[in-house]
């Protein structure tokens, strides 16, 4: 078998790239008629919950074979990702094992935030593109009216290498500019060759003259030989134009419909002609101090394995994606996690279509594969024979979760399985993130259905109930005046008592102040030993929280006189002391609310800045700056209270028709407004 290359599809929702993925499989004589999203019966979106809201949440592989003219032998997998803006993380994960981005695109919806989002992370990750324009044979679709508004996105650099024969529901087989040939799809087998109709001929010889001239232009003999009238073959023109995609020079474009599948024989043809310079290109690690190391795909060197993305099973506990950067792996292999430091055994190694696992007993260098129950190896890790020294691969894009929410067990028997389950989902998805704070189970997530899902899949596969309620706002309290209390202990119960009297004075601190503890005791009215004690009684008053019920903040408070036993006092009772006396001190201050506020940066079209300036401005927020990028969009930077930012992100899509990109950054408390009085 011949170089395995592995090819991520990265688009919007609704583009078209399940329905693609199930026409190759079809073409290929993989499955024997392609299912369809509406039926639930795609080979890919095979999770209930991608089922019951026929879209891809995960990402879906598919390993196919497939014979070209010549007799050439290939092994493709595909990875389905999500076009789901809450589901970008699985996009990261696919690209950073990807020897190539097909980006998808609607010839009907055009270029849409989803699109740009795909780019700009295939972008992140280095990977070569090409871009496959489906729905060609829907109503309003437009070929090149989408070529128009890809060069405009992405730049001039993107070449259309086929030409629609035949419009919307006339589609019926694709103009390849190189060879001036019409493929023409039959009722079964691969398409036939045809000449070019004469309303398409002239246009695909102008866009062949140009491609030639451009592809030429970047070799200095071919350049020559071109300027003295010797065209270059179209194997040549491959060949070169191959290179060119791998250097991210030029970006061929083609179209195709994935229901009718007419043009998917060309577009698997055009991915293995990239096959050899994609195969050429080395994969990069890095050591534990950042150097950077080049691997070789060769299946006779030092196995070397990335796994790159895991998802849990309900029987075989976790399933882990892997591509096999050097080496051969076989099934009873033991390696060592080089990011981990875990031991790992092998079990029967697959390769994965859907939910249908292909038994393989070996796997090379190029390979992708799957493996159950490496307990001991997240999501990015790498995998090798090395007994010592540590390795990573390239670190996959920050994004910080912009939606939080709070998660509540239903049952004492979810309490108690709830962190595990937690620990396992956030094994298969890296943007979310828990925290544990004040009785609490807080998700940050990238939105709503990211949320929705992940509490499906727990009860699903964990059997862990929960229901979500928002976060809370992290309030605090502080005071405004000074404020003089005392904490007395004195209790006789038999045998030794508890006795400690502790006077404090409390005083404000200035905003981000803390905390700040003095002691000023003369004449040792409380002896040294007991001073700590003191501190930690006042510390705990002011976590437990003040006269609102918050946690104090910018508080000094001042040990200032007090009183001991020689046989009744102990830290235990300067300790509970001291919280009395500084809950008694923060009672009679009297406290004001401080609530949290965030650095909001919106990046959003320039169409969109007045609305997105004056949405901030209904959440009080306040503008700080506003900056334009070398894309043209506009970056407006605020402040704003984080109780106004709750469904922010969704709001924010809605507003923008999902062009607007966030991030939240906590910042600093202020003043909450007084309540408005009656």
């Amino acid at each position: 078998m011949n170089q395995h290359i592995m090819a991520a599809l990265v688009g919007g929702a609704g583009s078209g790239m399940t329905t693609l993925v199930e026409a190759v499989l079809h073409r290929a004589g993989a499955i024997p008629r392609a299912g369809t999203i509406a039926a639930g019966t795609t080979v890919g979106d095979y999770q209930p919950e991608e089922v019951a809201r026929s879209t891809t949440l995960t990402t879906g592989l598919t390993f196919l074979e497939w014979d070209v003219d010549d007799g050439r032998h290939y092994a493709l997998t595909l990875a389905d990702t999500s076009g789901h803006p809450d589901f970008i993380g699985g996009v990261d994960a696919a690209l950073s094992a990807a020897d190539l981005a097909v980006v998808v695109v609607s010839a009907v919806a055009g270029v849409t935030a989803g699109t740009r989002a795909a780019w700009a992370a295939a972008d992140a990750a280095g990977v070569p593109r090409i871009v496959m324009v489906t729905c060609a044979d829907r109503p309003q679709a437009s070929f090149r009216r989408v070529l128009g508004e890809l060069r405009e996105a992405f730049g001039p650099h993107l070449w259309p290498i086929e030409l629609p024969i035949g419009a919307e529901e006339q589609f019926h087989a694709v103009a390849d500019v190189l060879t001036g040939r019409a493929l023409v799809q039959g009722v079964a087998g691969k398409h036939s060759t045809e000449p070019l109709p004469a309303d398409v001929a002239a246009e695909s010889q102008a866009l062949r003259d140009e491609l030639t001239e451009e592809i030429v232009s970047h070799y200095d003999a071919l350049l020559e030989a071109y300027l003295e009238g010797d065209e270059p073959s179209v194997d040549e023109l491959q060949a070169r134009l191959a290179e060119q995609v791998v250097t991210s020079d030029a970006v061929p474009v083609i179209v195709a419909s994935g229901v009718t599948e007419t043009g998917v024989d060309r577009f698997i043809d055009v991915v293995c002609q990239l096959v050899p310079a994609l195969a050429s290109r080395d994969a990069r690690v890095f050591t534990n101090d950042g150097t950077a190391i080049k691997v070789a795909r060769d299946p006779d060197g030092e196995p070397l394995v990335h796994v790159f993305d895991v998802v849990a099973d309900p029987f075989l506990s976790q399933i882990s994606m892997f591509r096999v950067l050097s080496g051969t792996v076989r099934t009873g292999d033991r390696l060592r996690n080089a990011s981990t430091g875990a031991e790992e055994r092998l079990g029967n190694l697959f390769r994965l279509r859907g939910a249908q696992r292909l038994p393989c007993d070996a796997l090379r260098a190029g390979d992708v594969g799957g493996v159950a129950k490496l307990v001991g190896t997240p999501a990015q890790s790498l995998l090798w024979t090395r007994a010592t020294g540590r390795a990573v691969p390239p670190a996959l894009p920050t994004r910080p979760g912009v939606y939080t929410v709070a998660l509540e067990p239903v049952s004492q028997s979810d309490v108690e399985k709830l962190s595990t389950a937690l620990a396992r989902a956030l094994a298969e998805d890296h943007t979310l993130r828990v925290e544990y704070t004040g009785g609490h189970t807080i998700v940050h997530a990238l939105g709503d259905t990211q949320v929705d899902v992940l509490v499906e899949r727990l009860a699903r596969i964990f059997g862990v109930n929960v229901t979500v309620s928002p976060a809370p706002v992290a309030y605090r309290e502080t005071i405004t005046r000074p404020a003089h209390a005392e904490g007395r202990l004195k209790k006789q119960s038999g045998g030794h008592g508890q006795f400690a009297v502790v006077q404090v004075n409390v005083s404000p601190l200035p905003p981000g102040g803390g905390f700040e503890f003095v002691d000023s005791v003369v004449g040792g009215a409380v002896p040294r030993q007991y001073i700590p004690a003191v501190e930690k009684g006042v510390r705990d008053a002011l976590e437990r929280g003040g006269p609102q019920g918050h946690p104090v903040v910018d508080v000094r408070v001042e040990l200032v006189d007090g009183k001991s036993h020689s046989v009744d006092s102990s830290d235990m009772a300067f300790r509970t002391a001291g919280s009395m006396a500084a809950h008694e001190a923060l009672a009679s201050a009297g406290t004001v609310l401080l609530e949290p506020v965030s650095a909001v940066t919106v990046t959003v079209p320039m169409d969109y800045q007045g609305a997105v300036m004056t949405d901030l401005a209904g959440r009080r927020g306040r503008l700080q700056d506003t900056q334009m990028t070398d894309a043209g969009e506009t970056v407006v930077i605020a402040e704003v209270p984080d109780v106004e930012l709750r469904r922010y992100v969704l709001d924010l899509r809605s507003l923008t028709h999902g062009f607007g990109r966030l991030t939240i950054t906590p910042d600093h408390y202020e003043r909450a407004p007084q309540p408005a009085k009656a």
